[in-house]
């Protein structure tokens, strides 16, 4: 490369800031390489971070933000606010018939177990009787029949 020297003074100050740019070209290109790694090892590092930011924001902030800006909007809101004693009243409603419900259920309950004792004992009464008047049914009947066999022993000798 043949470069001619100038006579005039910015022509020589021209040729020298080529040849100082011609002499730091490697090294502006080593420098961009660098650079250019450093920046991408500052996104790796930064990525996750920006992330776990976003989400404590939108875990801790952002409600908070929305909260208020929801009181705020009630507040100056001009509509007349609704009741809110209907939904209470729906509940308490809904225990009380809950509460009956359940007390007649217990009653009827306590009501079939006394029925079904009655019933067990009366079942048991009337077994109890029938048990009895087939015994004395069967003593007569053994008691005849004793009668008989002795009477016909009495006619055999």
């Amino acid at each position: 490369m043949v470069i001619e020297v100038p006579t005039t003074w910015t022509g020589r100050m021209k040729a020298q800031a080529a040849r100082t740019g011609h002499r730091m070209a490697p090294m502006a290109d080593q420098a961009k390489m660098v650079a250019a790694q450093r920046f991408e090892d500052a996104r790796y590092w930064a990525a996750p971070r920006l992330h776990s930011a976003a989400h404590g924001f939108e875990d801790q902030v952002a409600p908070r933000v929305s909260s208020m800006l929801t009181s705020a909007a009630r507040r100056i809101d001009p509509t007349p606010t609704r009741s809110r004693r209907w939904p209470t009243l729906v509940l308490l409603t809904g225990l009380a018939v809950g509460a009956i419900g359940y007390m007649f259920y217990r009653r009827n309950a306590q009501q079939w177990t006394e029925h079904m004792k009655d019933s067990a004992s009366d079942a048991s009464r009337w077994v109890s009787e029938k048990a009895d008047r087939t015994a004395e049914s069967a003593d007569r009947m053994a008691g005849r029949m004793s009668d008989k066999a002795d009477e016909a022993s009495r006619k055999m000798s």
